[in-house]
């Protein structure tokens, strides 16, 4: 039996094979600073000029990068910021959170407090030319240039490693780091690394949809209803990124982040039958206008949702449509990098952010309640129940901060049938986990933390006395609303990107009160003066994020 062969005729013609890249980017217009000369030379190979990187280039270039991007913003983000304090329509609230934001950014830029108390994974790639030599070691290099930042700076650690399926134990060095390493190009090796806070990576969403839903009404549709459940827990103004399609899941939802981080804004704006992923300008102006119109702001309410949108379209398999959807959040933490011949350089971000301050600060965000933390619990709510939602307040006095796996540890005495400590029930809580305090300082950078992650532990603590005023950022599930109306409580939101500036002047005491092993999650008691925040929910069941359709 003359069976086929399994190969294909070599005799038979196919046409020239023409490369067309997946991703192809203009010129890199961005401007950089020069690190150091050294650990870099020229060497002959086999007749070829081979660019020579030492491991300590490596390791300095990641070192200066993740102690930059913790400090320092592009200028074109604190650009926009500035912008939402000129524009005529953009709410009091808004304005406040953007001047917030310029302060914390101030305040970052003195290299002491980060911008934001998660400072992040470390997520590094490289695109590695052809006629560049290392020592094979780049992925060891490059993580131990971040761990050196976290270790040296006043950063937190927030990674945890798994010992069981159920047990974790922080790593204390913010390890590990996630590094991607290609090949491309040819006499460079070029960077981008990226500091990426738990709260703006939960707010990456992968949807596998159908072809179906490629018409210009059903897409945008689709896009809204989805864009509503990105909420505010991820810090606002985002950079908003959306991709559609793509060669797989995984390809989509990595082109999200770069796309977040404006890495594919040099694209082409057209596609090809060739197949080349391309910016769809025009659906990027559409969906900002859409974000715009909202209501949801900068957090409380207004036009500000978004800085700008990037959405990038791909090529798919026919029978597939994966929609990636991803965030930058106010913490706008990437930067380029690059070595070649000449040094090793870094892109140049803003070091005076100070000049996108206005001259004469303006009463933003209409009037402020101020609200004394150090009386009764019984008194304290019966000032919050006199405003409505939306209220501005300004506490001053004591609270207890307590997050996830605080949160966990109580939830077991409970269910020992032991009462909550009288802490927890005699004071507000805020949900927040703080960075490093800075030799002189009395508060590492120590912003909110997203508050849904605390969502499923409410109704039994209020039903315990405790949690009744809870401090955080981002909309919460309505089972929160009910337990509030049911048990009396309130939800304040603060503003969420701003850690610097509440460190600096809010926060004036902070001490440890139980379980240290936990770290960062740690439950701490605070001494904070003029801490800002909104009343979001109330203890008659008002929840003004259910009114954007965020509840």
């Amino acid at each position: 039996m003359n069976a086929p062969t399994a190969f294909p005729d070599p005799s038979k013609p196919v046409p020239p094979y023409k490369h067309t890249p997946l991703f192809p980017l203009g010129k890199d217009e961005t401007p950089y600073k020069k690190i150091t000369a050294e650990g870099v030379r020229v060497e002959k190979v086999l007749g070829k000029d081979m660019l020579v990187v030492s491991r300590e280039a490596l390791r300095a270039l990641s070192e200066a990068a993740f102690g930059d991007i913790n400090h320092y913003l592009r200028p074109g983000h604190l650009k926009q910021l500035r912008a939402i304090l000129e524009d005529g329509e953009a709410s009091p609230n808004d304005k406040f959170v953007a001047l917030d934001f310029l302060k914390n950014a101030n305040i970052a830029a003195g290299g002491v407090l980060p911008m934001c108390q998660d400072t992040g994974t470390a997520i590094i790639m490289g695109k590695k030319g052809c006629n560049v030599i290392t020592d094979g070691d780049d992925e060891a290099a490059l993580s131990e240039g971040a761990r050196d930042a976290y270790l040296r700076r006043n950063l937190r650690y927030s990674q945890v490693a798994p010992l069981s399926m159920y047990e974790e134990k922080n790593t204390a060095n913010n390890m590990p780091a996630q590094c991607e390493i290609y090949a491309e190009g040819d006499d460079a090796y070029k960077f981008m690394f990226m500091a990426k806070g738990g709260g703006s990576a939960n707010k990456s969403f992968l949807f596998q949809a159908t072809p179906s839903v490629l018409t210009k009404d059903r897409l945008l549709a689709f896009l809204k209803e989805k864009i509503l459940t990105l909420g505010t827990a991820a810090c606002p103004p985002y950079h908003l990124a959306i991709v559609i399609g793509g060669t797989s899941a995984e390809l989509c939802m990595k082109t999200v982040k770069l796309a977040s981080a404006r890495y594919l804004d040099a694209l082409p704006i057209h596609g090809s039958p060739d197949g080349n992923a391309f910016r769809d300008v025009e659906m990027e102006q559409e969906i900002h206008k859409m974000t715009q119109s909202l209501g949801v702001g900068a957090q409380f309410g207004g036009k500000y949702f978004c800085h700008d949108v990037r959405v990038i379209r791909m090529p798919r398999h026919g029978a597939s449509l994966p929609i990636g959807l991803g965030v930058s959040c106010s913490a706008d933490r990437q930067v380029l990098g690059k070595i070649t011949k000449d040094g090793v350089y870094l892109e140049e971000l803003e070091h005076n952010p100070a000049q996108y301050l206005p001259e004469v600060e303006e009463s933003l965000g209409g009037d402020v309640v101020k609200i004394d933390l150090n009386q009764p619990m019984k008194d304290i709510l019966a000032t919050f129940s006199k405003y409505p939602t939306k209220t501005r307040v300004s506490m001053t006095g004591t609270m207890i901060v307590a997050r996830d796996s605080a949160h966990a540890k109580l939830r077991e005495r409970l269910e020992k049938g032991e009462p909550l400590p009288d802490y927890f029930k005699n004071h507000p809580v805020y949900y927040a986990g703080p960075a490093k305090t800075p030799e002189g300082y009395a508060s590492g950078a120590f912003g909110p933390t997203t508050a849904g992650r605390m969502d499923s532990f409410v109704d039994q603590f209020q039903a315990a006395g405790g949690s009744m005023v809870m401090v955080a950022k981002g909309n919460r599930a309505p089972a929160v609303r009910e337990a509030c109306k049911k048990y009396g409580g309130f939800y304040l939101g603060s503003i969420g990107g701003a850690a610097a500036n509440l460190a600096e002047h809010c926060i004036k005491k902070v001490e440890v009160l139980e379980y240290p092993e936990l770290g960062m999650e740690a439950i701490w008691r605070i001494e904070v003066v003029d801490f800002p925040a909104f009343i979001i929910i109330d203890d008659k069941g008002n929840d003004f994020f259910k009114e954007l359709n965020l509840g």
